[in-house]
């Protein structure tokens, strides 16, 4: 009983998250094509530092999760980056199935990144959803979580 409740408390906080997103940010509907081609970009902008196409690509809203449990919102992320604090030299993705309901897609798959965080070299492989809004101004990033993959 007690994981019926827990199910439905969340798809309760999901399906109010989404309409309130919906409502107050989105317009028209975004295609998985899209979304993917927003995640391109978003790796791209991080492994070049373009911090000018992260400032557009990330909701002022940007909650980002990361594998170690530390969150982050889009100021706080994009300066972890600007201060050389997390560098990422390579992001790539896999496995990657994409759900699209109306204005929002929601990523998930694996990923494999190499990123320098605190002067370290590691190379994380994760499992992640990426959740992406479709705006008058184009896509944009809008929640990131991450955990470490099981070991094959």
């Amino acid at each position: 009983m007690q994981k019926l409740l827990l199910g439905v408390a969340l798809s309760g906080a999901l399906a109010i998250g989404v309409g309130a997103a919906r409502a107050a940010e989105c317009s028209g509907a975004i295609s998985a094509d899209e979304a993917l081609k927003a995640e391109d970009a978003r790796y791209a902008a991080q492994t070049t530092g373009d911090f000018a196409a992260m400032e557009r690509l990330f909701g002022d809203e940007l909650l980002y999760t990361h594998s170690s449990g530390r969150t982050d919102t889009k100021a706080s992320y994009i300066e972890l980056q600007r201060s050389k604090s997390v560098v990422y030299r390579s992001m790539q993705r896999s496995n990657v199935t994409v759900r699209a309901y109306g204005c929002i897609a929601i990523i998930t798959g694996r990923a494999h990144y190499e990123v320098t965080v605190d002067g370290k070299d590691t190379t994380p492989d994760l499992v992640f959803h990426s959740i992406w809004a479709k705006r008058d101004g184009g896509v944009q990033f809008v929640s990131w979580q991450s955990t470490p993959a099981p070991k094959p």
